[in-house]
C-alpha cells in the first residue's frame, strides 16, 4: 500500500510524538535532594553543659550575738571597704519580764547577797584587828630578842602567828570581792527590757565590711530579732566570677584541667570564653528530667573574657557551655547528618554526574554536627544529606533548590 507524501509524512509525525509521550512517561524523575560538600578545616568535640555565674569570693555576714538587728545601712549594689563601711548594726537581747516568782528568788538573792557582804565586812575587820595584834606581838618579841631577853623560838612564833593572820585578812577580802560580784548578778537579774537598753555599753555592735566589693544581698532591710550566727548581708566583687557547670562523670573524666569552653545564652550577643579550673573529686548521683539515676559532678570555670564584654552578668545568672574535649586545625570532615549505617559500615551517597552513588566510608571524632572522615572520600566531593528511602545506589538526583 503506498502513501502519498503528505499522508507519510503525518503518520511519521504521529509516530515521533506516540514516542515522546511513551518516553516521557516511563522515564523516572531525578529525586530532589540537598547536598553539601566535603570540606577540610578545624574540628572541635566539645561536651555541652548548663552553667551557673557565682561571685568567686562571696562573703556571708552574720551576727555575732543575738539580739535586734536594726535597720539595714546598705542597699543592694552600695559599694563597701573593708574594715571602714558599717554593713549591719545589732543591739544586744534586753532581758525578759521577770514573773511574780522570778522577782521574788531574785530579790531574796539580792538580799542574801547584801547580808553576806555584811558578814565579810565584819569578819575583815576582825582579821584586821588579829593581824595588828600579831604585827605588835612580833615587834616586840623581835626587840626583846635583840637584847637577849627573849628566845628565837619565840621570835619564830610570833612571825608564824603575824603570816596566818595576813593571810586572813586576804582571805576576807576575797570573800567581800565575791560578796560584791553576787550582789551585782542579783541586781543584773532585777533589770527591766527597757532599763538594759538604757546602758549605752550595751548598744550597739556595729559590723563592718570583711572585703571589698559591692553588697549582694540584705537578708532583711527591717529591724528584725535575730539569732547569733543569724546571716545578714553578702557581700562579693560582682565582676570576679566564676562558672559552675553540672556534667555527667564520665564526661568530667574526659576533661584536663585549663580547657576552653565557650559561654552562650548569656544574654549577650557574642560569646565568652572561660577556662577550666577544676572538677570537683566527688560525684552525687541526681535524678534527671526523664527520672534516671545519674551520676554528675561540678565543674568550676573560669571568666577570661574582660569585664568591659559582660558588664550586666552577675551573680548566679543562667548560661551554657561549650566545653571543647578534643580539636584539630586541619580535618576532612563531611556533615553528621549525611552518614548512615550500612551493616556495622557507615556509607554515604556520593553525587556522580547527577547519579547517588553508595560508598562506604571510615569516620573517626564527631560532634553534633559533622564528622571526622579518615578515608572513603576527598575533599570538595558532594554528598547528599538526610538521604530518604527513595535514594538508592543508581538514583538518578537533583539539587532541591535547581528545582
Amino acid at each position: 500500500m503506498s502513501y502519498s507524501p503528505r499522508t507519510a509524512g503525518l503518520i511519521g509525525l504521529g509516530a515521533v510524538i506516540l514516542a515522546g509521550l511513551a518516553y516521557v512517561s516511563f522515564r523516572t524523575d531525578p529525586v530532589p535532594v540537598d547536598l553539601a560538600q566535603v570540606t577540610r578545616g578545624p574540628l572541635e568535640i566539645t561536651i555541652n553543659a548548663d552553667g551557673e555565674t557565682k561571685v568567686r569570693d562571696l562573703y556571708e555576714v552574720a551576727s555575732p550575738i543575738a539580739g535586734l538587728a536594726l535597720r539595714s545601712p546598705v542597699e543592694v549594689g552600695d559599694p563597701v571597704v573593708a574594715g571602714e563601711t558599717v554593713v549591719a548594726i545589732v543591739q544586744p537581747a534586753s532581758s525578759g519580764l521577770l514573773d511574780t516568782r522570778t522577782r521574788l528568788q531574785a530579790e531574796a538573792t539580792l538580799q542574801e547577797a547584801r547580808a553576806a557582804l555584811h558578814v565579810a565586812q565584819a569578819d575583815l575587820q576582825r582579821a584586821e584587828k588579829a593581824r595588828d595584834f600579831a604585827q605588835t606581838h612580833f615587834d616586840r618579841t623581835q626587840a626583846l630578842v635583840s637584847r637577849g631577853v627573849s628566845s628565837l623560838t619565840a621570835l619564830e612564833d610570833a612571825s608564824q602567828q603575824l603570816a596566818v593572820s595576813q593571810a586572813s585578812v586576804e582571805a576576807q577580802q576575797a570573800r567581800i570581792d565575791i560578796a560584791q560580784g553576787t550582789i551585782e548578778r542579783a541586781e543584773a537579774s532585777l533589770l527591766e527590757p527597757g532599763e538594759a537598753a538604757e546602758n549605752p555599753a550595751s548598744c550597739c555592735v556595729q559590723i563592718t565590711a570583711p572585703a571589698d566589693g559591692v553588697v549582694l544581698s540584705i537578708a532583711k532591710i527591717s529591724q528584725r530579732p535575730v539569732a547569733a550566727g543569724a546571716p545578714l548581708v553578702s557581700i562579693g566583687d560582682p565582676t570576679d566570677l566564676e562558672l559552675v557547670a553540672d556534667i555527667l562523670s564520665s564526661d568530667g573524666v574526659r576533661l584536663s584541667t585549663g580547657a576552653r569552653a565557650y559561654v552562650d545564652r548569656w544574654g549577650g550577643a557574642d560569646l565568652l570564653d572561660a577556662r577550666l579550673d577544676r572538677i570537683e573529686p566527688m560525684a552525687s548521683t541526681k535524678v534527671s528530667a526523664l527520672g534516671i539515676e545519674e551520676q554528675r559532678v561540678d565543674a568550676y570555670f573560669t571568666l577570661t573574657s574582660p569585664s568591659e564584654d559582660r558588664p550586666s552578668l552577675g551573680d548566679g545568672f543562667a548560661v551554657f557551655l561549650r566545653i571543647v574535649e578534643w580539636r584539630a586545625e586541619d580535618v576532612l570532615q563531611v556533615p553528621l547528618s549525611a552518614i548512615f549505617r550500612q551493616g556495622t559500615d557507615w556509607a554515604v551517597f556520593v553525587v556522580n554526574d547527577g547519579v547517588a552513588e553508595r560508598r562506604v566510608i571510615d569516620v573517626g571524632r564527631r560532634n553534633g554536627q559533622v564528622t571526622e572522615v579518615i578515608s572513603g572520600l576527598a575533599e570538595g566531593e558532594e554528598v547528599i544529606t538526610h538521604p530518604s528511602d527513595d535514594i538508592t545506589d543508581g538514583t538518578r538526583i537533583a539539587k532541591r533548590r535547581v528545582l
